[in-house]
C-alpha cells in the first residue's frame, strides 16, 4: 500500500520533505496551511492535489495516512498530538517541541495511537554520519568518553523580530534552533543518560542588523527579540561521558562551523561541515575523519562519501517513509527526543541560575 502524506506548512523545508517522502515511493497528496496562498502555490509547484486551511480540514476530508508537520515550533506538540489523535503517522521539524514537558505530551499520543513519531533531525542522515555509525557500531570507535558539539555562525540571525527570536514561539534561540549537532553527538554516544549540566548563554549582537545571516525570515517591525545570541555549556552523564557545546547565531569567530568532534578509547573522530559563507553552501568544505594509533604512528583516516548539499534533509524525510513500511529502523526515537530536550531545558535554566542543573 503506497503511504499518503500531507504537508503541514508550506514553507521552504517542505520541498525538501517533499523529495524525501517521493523518493521513498510516498505520494505526497495534500498541503494546509493557514496562508491557503502559499499552501496553492507550492501544490501548483510540485503537483500536490490537494489544499487545505488546517489540518484539522486535512484529517476530516482527506486520505493521509502520515503528516509532516513544518511550523513555528510553537505548535509542534500541538499539531502532533492531533496528527496521532486522528490516527496519522507524524514527521515533525525539530525542535520536537519547546520543551521536555511538551515533548513527553506527543510520546503518551504516539503510545496510544501506536503510530510512528519521529523528527527533522536530519544531520543524523548525512551520508557522513551513516559512515561515521558504521564504525561506531562495529566497535571500532570503543566507548565514545568526550564529546564536542558545535554549530556557530558569525553572522546568521534569522530575521529580527520574527518567530525564531520570539521565546514564546521558539522557545529559544541557537541553543534550540541549532540542536542538531547536540543531537548528532548523542547519537554517536549511543545516546547516554544525563545527569547535569553547566552553561552560559549571551545576549551580545541580538538586536544588530549587522549579524543578520543571509537566509531566514524578513523582519517584523517592533518584533520580539527575547533571545539568545550564543550558548557554551557542559554535560555530564551518568556512566562518566562528557559533552561540551557551543551554539551561536552572532559570535565573533572566522566562519561558520557545524560539527561533532568525539575522543573515544580505540579511536577519535570527526564529522565537520566548514561554511564560507554563513548560510549557503557552494563554498563549504564536508569532512570526516577517524583517527587512531598504528604501528607507533598517529593515523588520521579521511572516509570519503558522497556528496548531499541537502545535509541529510532528503533522507531524513525517506526514512519516515521506510520505517512505516517497516524497511528501515527509525533515525531517531521519542524517548531520544525527551532527553534532548531535557539538556535543552536544562542548559536555558543553568544559564538563568548560574548554577549547575541536575537532570532526573
Amino acid at each position: 500500500m503506497t503511504v499518503k502524506v500531507g504537508i503541514i506548512g508550506a514553507g521552504g523545508m517542505a520541498e525538501y520533505h517533499i523529495a524525501g517522502f517521493r523518493a521513498a515511493g510516498a505520494e505526497v497528496v495534500a498541503v494546509a496551511d493557514l496562508n491557503v496562498e502559499a499552501a496553492k502555490a507550492l501544490t501548483s509547484k510540485l503537483d500536490i492535489p490537494e489544499v487545505y486551511s488546517s489540518l484539522t480540514e486535512m484529517a476530516a476530508k482527506s486520505s493521509v495516512d502520515a503528516v509532516s508537520i513544518i511550523t513555528p515550533n510553537k505548535f509542534h506538540k500541538m499539531l502532533a498530538v492531533e496528527a496521532l489523535n486522528a490516527g496519522k503517522h507524524v514527521f515533525c521539524e525539530k525542535p520536537p517541541a519547546l520543551n521536555a514537558e511538551e515533548t513527553a505530551e506527543m510520546k503518551c499520543a504516539c503510545e496510544s495511537a501506536d503510530k510512528i513519531l519521529m523528527f527533522n533531525f536530519n544531520n543524523r542522515a548525512r551520508p557522513e554520519s551513516y559512515a561515521m555509525m558504521k564504525y561506531i557500531e562495529n566497535g571500532d570507535v570503543g566507548k565514545i568518553n568526550s564529546a564536542q558539539a558545535v554549530w556557530t555562525r558569525r553572522t546568521g540571525i534569522p530575521g529580527f523580530g520574527g518567530w525564531f527570536t520570539n521565546k514564546a514561539l521558539s522557545g529559544g534561540g541557537p541553543v534550540i534552533d541549532l540542536l542538531h549537532m547536540i543531537d548528532l553527538a548523542l547519537y554517536f554516544m549511543q545516546y547516554p543518560e544525563p545527569a547535569y549540566v553547566m552553561a552560559q548563554t549571551f545576549s551580545d549582537f541580538i538586536d544588530n542588523k549587522d549579524f543578520k545571516g543571509p537566509w531566514g525570515i524578513p523582519d517584523v517591525a517592533d518584533g520580539v527579540m527575547d533571545v539568545e545570541a550564543a550558548c557554551t555549556g557542559f554535560v555530564t552523564f551518568k556512566d562518566g561521558q562528557v559533552l561540551s557545546l557551543r551554539n551561536s547565531w552572532a559570535e565573533m569567530i572566522k566562519r561558520e562551523e557545524v560539527s561533532v568532534t568525539f575522543q573515544g578509547t580505540k579511536a577519535g573522530g570527526m564529522v565537520q561541515r566548514l561554511f564560507g559563507i554563513d548560510g549557503m553552501d557552494d563554498t563549504s568544505i564536508d569532512s570526516c575523519e577517524l583517527y587512531v594509533q598504528e604501528n607507533g604512528n598517529s593515523v588520521n583516516k579521511s572516509i570519503i562519501v558522497e556528496q548531499d548539499e541537502s545535509m541529510g534533509r532528503v533522507r531524513s524525510a525517506t526514512n519516515f517513509i521506510k520505517a512505516i513500511e517497516g524497511e528501515e529502523k527509525p533515525l531517531n526515537t521519542i524517548d531520544q527526543a525527551i532527553k534532548l530536550m531535557k539538556i535543552v531545558d536544562a542548559i536555558y535554566k543553568s544559564a538563568k541560575t548560574g548554577e549547575p542543573v541536575k537532570i532526573d
